[in-house]
C-alpha cells in the first residue's frame, strides 16, 4: 500500500515509476535462449552495504521497471480507496508497505525459502487511478493488469481496499478462465449494493461470480467474523459452493492442517490470493478501515501461507496475490 511519483515512461501500462536497468532478465522453464538459471537476478541490497534510507522509495528497495517484460513477478500498488464504507486511507497503503518493506531481507531462515534465486522481481510502481471515478478506476486497473498477466509476470498486489480484486480478477479470468480463489478476510464481501451502489468494496466477489469469474468450488473464505444482518451471514458464499472458515474455527489452534486441505481443494489449477489486512485482529492491525475484534493473529497467518506447506513452486499455480 506505497507509492511514489509516476514517471511519464510508464504511462503506457498505466503504472508509475521509473525504469532502471534488470539484470539478468530471465523466465524459469524458458528455452535454451533464455538466460542460464545460474544468471544473476535482481535481489534487494544488504543493509551491510546499502543504508535502508538510501534509494527510491521500492517494494524491497528492488528495482523499478516501466514495463513487466522479463520479469516472473512484479509488485504493483493500486493506491485506491474510494470504495470504502467506513475509514479511508488505504490509498496510502502501497506507499507505507514500501516503505516498511526495507527491513525485509531476501531469505526466510524459518521456512528455507529463497525467491530471489529463482524469480526475476521487480517493482512496477503503481496504477494510475481516478479517484473521482470507482468505475473508471476500475478500468484503469483491468486494462493495466491485462498488460502485465499478457506479458507472462504474476503481479503481487498492493492495495487499496478491496473493490480492486474485482477488475484484477476480470484481468486473470480473461487469459486464464475461472481461477481458484483463497480470500483471508474479516468480511466475506459478497454484498449486492450498498446506498445503491453495485461496486464497492464490500461487493467484489458478488461481482465475480456473477461474471463467471472464479472457479466457485475452489474458493476459501478464512477468518470470517463480526456482527451481521442476518442469522446465517454465510448463506451466499455456501450457496455458491465456497467453503467459509468462520474466525471461530481458527482460534487457539495452527492453520498448517486446513492449509493442508485448501491445497488438496485447490489442486494444480490457477489460483487468485487475496489478503485483507482486517483478517488479523486490530490488536495487531489498528489501523486498517473497518476493524472486527476477535481476528486471526501474525502468527497464524505466516504458518497459514507458507508455501512449503500450501503451494508447489510459485509460477506453476499462484497468478496473483491479491491486495494487502
Amino acid at each position: 500500500m506505497l507509492r511514489w511519483i509516476a514517471s511519464r515512461g510508464a504511462r503506457g501500462l498505466g503504472v508509475g515509476g521509473g525504469a532502471h536497468p534488470a539484470v539478468g532478465l530471465c523466465r524459469p522453464g524458458r528455452s535454451s535462449s533464455s538466460r542460464s538459471s545460474d544468471a544473476p537476478r535482481n535481489q534487494p541490497p544488504s543493509s551491510e552495504f546499502v543504508a535502508r534510507t538510501v534509494g527510491v522509495c521500492s517494494m524491497m528497495r528492488l528495482p523499478v521497471q516501466a514495463s513487466p517484460e522479463g520479469l516472473d513477478a512484479a509488485f504493483v500498488g493500486v493506491p485506491l480507496d474510494i470504495g470504502t464504507s467506513n475509514r479511508p486511507g488505504a490509498r496510502f497503503g502501497p506507499r507505507r508497505i514500501r516503505e516498511e518493506s526495507v527491513m525485509l531481507r531476501t531469505v526466510n531462515p524459518s521456512t528455507g525459502a529463497l525467491p530471489f534465486q529463482s524469480l526475476m522481481v521487480a517493482d512496477l510502481g503503481d496504477v494510475n487511478v481516478n479517484l473521482y471515478n470507482l468505475q473508471d478506476s476500475c478500468r484503469l486497473i483491468r486494462e493495466a493488469y491485462q498488460k502485465i498477466v499478457t506479458a507472462g509476470c504474476i503481479p503481487l498486489t498492493l492495495g487499496g481496499d478491496h473493490t480492486i480484486t474485482y477488475p484484477i480478477l476480470q484481468a486473470m479470468a480473461k487469459k486464464h478462465g475461472p481461477v481458484g480463489l483463497l480470500h483471508v478476510d474479516a468480511h466475506m464481501d459478497t454484498a449486492d449494493t450498498a446506498l445503491g451502489e453495485k461496486l464497492y468494496h464490500g461487493s467484489p466477489f458478488r461481482r465475480c461470480v456473477d461474471e463467471g469469474l472464479l472457479d466457485c468450488k475452489r474458493v476459501v473464505q478464512i477468518g470470517i467474523r463480526g456482527s451481521a444482518m442476518t442469522l446465517d451471514p454465510f448463506r451466499y458464499s455456501r450457496s455458491q459452493g465456497f467453503r467459509v472458515v468462520p474466525a471461530e474455527d481458527c482460534w487457539m489452534k495452527s492453520l498448517v492442517p486446513l492449509m493442508g486441505e485448501v491445497r488438496q481443494q485447490m489442486g494444480g489449477k490457477p489460483i487468485y490470493i487475496s489478503f485483507d489486512i482486517d483478517s488479523l485482529d486490530p490488536a495487531y492491525a489498528p489501523g486498517t478501515g473497518t476493524p472486527e475484534i476477535a481476528g486471526l493473529t501474525p502468527s497464524q497467518n505466516g504458518n497459514s501461507f507458507r508455501q512449503s506447506d500450501l503451494f508447489p513452486p510459485l509460477p506453476s499455480l499462484i497468478l496473483s496475490a491479491g491486495h494487502i
